[in-house]
């Protein structure tokens, strides 16, 4: 179990007094996620928080991307309890990039889970933690809601399959996820591959037979984060492009799915796919994967599906209801997907949007008279 939290939908044993690097369209979010007996303060900058942290003997939460090993030792040396914030796995029924706010987060005292080069709450549970019988009927029971439902990180989708051509001759169909450029899990635990186009030429490489379909990370997509590559580039290497649709359906037509880092490596592992990883993600190194990244020195302990799902679904992750702004289960948070109040789109999300789809108009019109590259 990890240090300063016990399980979902619970809150830090150690208040949280500051909070440092949280984009203003997530504060109202985390101040309901970490709100005790007061709320936190939010601060811009991290000398600034530490010391209103120190002062009130509490702890300070940092986003993700925030984090530094500075702050870190600078936090020790204060005796501030420091925890590193990200968006959970089931997070909500549409995108963070386009302003929705996280109604899922990680608490981790130690370091980004995506870094593979220090050790995580995360990680530690996946070595340690024994999940009890209960704990493991409620991830099996949990594993067939969300295969049942279409749940993946940001969507709840049981629409019609977007179409897209797949092979009769019996070769393994291959799905490779773009990623965003410069995301931390691709800077901290991609290894030697660091862009999409060199995991693509090197699936590839790897597999000269296979039929490949290569699926856009959904942010760039919107136009709302770097990483694009021209159809043309793509092609150039896959046999098709899986754009919208249902993530859940188009992981039940293929066979296998090759990755960095990214977390349909995961939702595929949980819905019995193969999956290689050429990074260090979370899932790999438990003997789930076909691993081809970093070695894992601290990892190695072999862990089953169902575990797997019950430490990062269950026990790891901190759920809001997005009605009452209380904190929930993870399968209280999946029954709100189904009500479309919940995830409506405010005025400022639309505005994203809009910005999302000229930017994407512009990468791609620019990209489209670019040299192919690694």
């Amino acid at each position: 179990m990890s240090r300063f939290f016990s399980a979902s939908g619970t809150k830090p044993a150690k208040p949280i007094a500051a909070c440092y690097g949280i984009t203003w369209w997530k504060r109202d979010r985390i101040r309901a996620f970490l709100a005790q007996d007061v709320s936190p303060r939010f601060f811009w900058f991290s000398r600034c928080a530490l010391f209103y942290a120190r002062r009130k003997n509490k702890g300070l939460a940092v986003w993700a991307n925030r984090f530094t090993p500075a702050l870190q030792a600078q936090a020790r040396a204060m005796n501030v309890p420091l925890f590193i914030v990200e968006d959970g796995f089931i997070r909500s029924l549409g995108l963070g990039s386009g302003f929705l706010p996280p109604c899922s987060i990680i608490l981790d005292s130690q370091g980004a889970y995506v870094d593979p080069s220090h050790p995580s709450d995360l990680e530690d549970m996946l070595r340690e933690a024994d999940i009890a019988p209960d704990t493991r009927e409620r991830a099996n029971s949990l594993i067939a809601t969300i295969k049942e439902l279409h749940i993946s990180k940001y969507a709840s989708n049981s629409a019609p399959q977007t179409e897209i051509p797949l092979p009769d001759d019996g070769r393994p169909i291959i799905l490779v996820p773009g990623q965003v450029a410069g995301d931390l899990s691709v800077v901290r635990g991609g290894g030697a591959i660091t862009s999409n186009l060199a995991l693509l030429m090197e699936v590839r490489r790897l597999n000269p037979n296979a039929w490949i379909i290569y699926r856009p990370h959904p942010d760039v997509e919107a136009g709302h984060r770097a990483g694009h590559l021209s159809d043309e580039t793509i092609l150039s290497y896959a046999n098709a492009i899986h754009r919208g649709g249902s993530i859940s359906q188009l992981l039940e037509q293929i066979d296998e799915v090759h990755t960095l880092t990214s977390l349909m490596g995961f939702e595929a592992l949980i819905r019995n796919k193969n999956v290689t990883t050429y990074g260090a993600p979370f899932y790999a190194g438990w003997g789930l994967t076909t691993h081809l990244g970093p070695d894992l020195p601290r990892r190695g302990r072999k862990r089953d599906i169902v575990e797997l799902a019950a430490i990062t679904l269950i026990l790891y992750p901190l759920y809001i209801n997005p009605e009452t702004e209380q904190h929930c289960e993870v399968e209280d948070l999946i029954d709100c997907f189904g009500n479309a109040d919940f995830w409506r789109p405010t005025y400022i999300m639309k505005l994203r949007q809009k910005q999302g789809k000229i930017r994407h108009y512009f990468t791609r019109l620019i990209a489209s008279h670019r040299t192919p590259h690694a």
